[in-house]
This record gives structure tokens, C-alpha cells and sequence, in this order.
């Protein structure tokens, strides 16, 4: 199984660093700072960088990739119909791809960005999945350029992969996401527990991830768009009487936008 390390850039941002101890082989997922990838591997220069992997086309996750590239000879994979500079393989929905030696699934999953990815893979035994700016600990990425049709498809593919799956995406904003959940649901004890343990975690600076599918549909509203708490939630906020799924998820997007 790999082994997954975090490396903390910009304000908020994670660029995760995939390792597999037998082949000293590593993956890096959206570099958008090159420094703190190309540091990594001069402080351990047993491990070669063979490929990197692109979410989709925002800067924070893309500005790095020519020089890592350049530095490492990496081949690069990415979404297809983005346009991102400096690809070696375009992935589309359904593709299989190796990385590290593992079989990984991708899944189109647009609603932050019209092309953006995710990736899937470690099977039944220690699942985990790559998904950027999608799906958040607590939370989903903002609606910059897909609908919110298609974020809420998106997050039901994602939601409906094993419980036990576990969750890198790209951003340390679980703090605020699950403050938003309390709001969304305060009789939720689920979301209580998990943001007095995070607040914890967030004081002692350490970070809250990664997550797991099965932790999300218990805490994170966007994943419980079909529960009754949450659609009366968001009832209240429309001033409507709403319908379970997309048309609740469309509100609490919107609440959360302005929270």
C-alpha cells in the first residue's frame, strides 16, 4: 500500500506525496508550489518522483508542474478537457491508470471546475481516493464554473464508494466547514464530536486530515442532502419547502458561499 504524506503549501494547501517503500518510487498529486515537492526529494534522494497527477487546471494545484516536471522527468496525467499545459497522458472517466504499482479508477467529477477529476484506487483491502477541490473534509469545493446539478452528482458517485475509503483532497478547511455544519444541523452529534476533536487538532497546528467516506456521510451536509434535517435547513434559508437532493444541495451551496 502507499504511503501518503502531506506537504503543507500556501495558506491552506496540501500537495500529497504518494510513496511506495519496496520500488522508493513516489506520485505527487497538484503542485502548485514546485518548492516544497522539489525540497522533499532533496532531503530524501533515495525516492524517485515518476509521476505527478493533476485534478484540474486552478493555479494552486497546477503552478508547480513545469518545474517538477523539468526537475524530475515525471510523466504528468490529467483531466482531458481541461486546458492544463504539460500533459503526458489525458484521463477521462473510466480510464485506468497505474500508479505505484496500483490499479486506480478515475472518475469525472465536475461542479468546481467543468473537467476536474478524481482519482480512486487500493481496491477492497485500503481504499483511498485523490479528489482535490471536490469533495472537502466537511464540505465541497465552490462552484466556480460547473452547476450544481452536476457537484451534487458528482458527490453521490463519490459518496456511494466503501465507508472505509480514505479522503485526501487538497484543502485544511475543515474548521469552517464543520462550523457550517453545526449550523446546518446543531442537534447533529456526529458533527459536534468531530469539530471539538478537530478545534483540538487545529490548536495544536496539526492537520485534520485525511478523512473517510463513511466519517463524511455523517458529518457533511453536502453528503446528506437526502436526510430531513438538512432539507428543512435549507427549507428555511429558500423560504421554500424544498425537495431531497439537488435542490437542498443548490441552497446549502449558496448559504455556505455566504456564511
Amino acid at each position: 500500500m502507499p504511503q501518503f504524506i502531506a506537504l503543507p503549501a500556501f495558506k491552506d494547501n496540501y500537495i500529497w506525496l504518494m510513496l511506495n517503500e519496496k520500488t522508493l518510487q513516489a506520485a505527487v498529486v497538484d503542485p502548485g508550489d514546485p518548492v516544497p515537492v522539489i525540497k522533499w526529494l532533496g532531503r530524501n534522494p533515495e525516492y524517485s518522483l515518476t509521476t505527478m497527477v493533476i485534478t484540474h487546471h486552478h493555479p494552486d494545484h497546477t503552478a508547480g508542474l513545469k518545474a517538477v516536471k523539468a526537475a524530475t522527468g515525471c510523466t504528468v496525467l490529467g483531466p482531458a478537457t481541461e486546458d492544463i499545459a504539460g500533459l503526458d497522458r489525458r484521463l477521462v472517466d473510466g480510464d485506468d491508470v497505474r500508479l505505484l504499482g496500483e490499479s486506480a479508477k478515475v472518475f469525472d467529477v465536475p461542479g468546481h471546475t467543468r473537467g476536474h477529476i478524481a482519482l480512486y484506487g487500493g481496491e477492497s483491502d485500503d481504499p483511498w481516493l485523490l479528489c482535490g477541490d471536490t469533495l472537502f473534509a466537511g464540505g465541497c469545493g465552490r462552484l466556480f464554473e460547473g452547476t450544481a446539478a452536476q457537484m451534487h452528482h458528482s458527490l453521490t458517485r463519490l459518496a456511494a464508494l466503501p465507508d472505509a475509503t480514505r479522503v485526501y483532497c487538497a484543502h485544511e478547511y475543515t474548521q469552517s466547514n464543520l462550523r457550517f455544519a453545526r449550523a446546518v444541523e446543531p442537534d447533529n452529534d456526529d458533527i459536534r464530536v468531530r469539530l471539538e476533536v478537530v478545534d483540538g487538532l487545529r490548536t495544536a497546528g496539526r492537520m485534520t486530515l485525511p478523512s473517510s467516506i463513511g466519517l463524511e456521510k455523517l458529518t457533511n451536509p453536502f453528503l446528506r442532502c437526502e436526510q430531513a434535517e438538512v432539507v428543512a435547513a435549507a427549507s428555511r434559508q429558500a423560504g421554500d419547502a424544498l425537495s431531497p437532493g439537488e435542490a437542498t444541495f443548490a441552497v446549502l451551496r449558496g448559504w455556505k458561499d455566504r456564511f
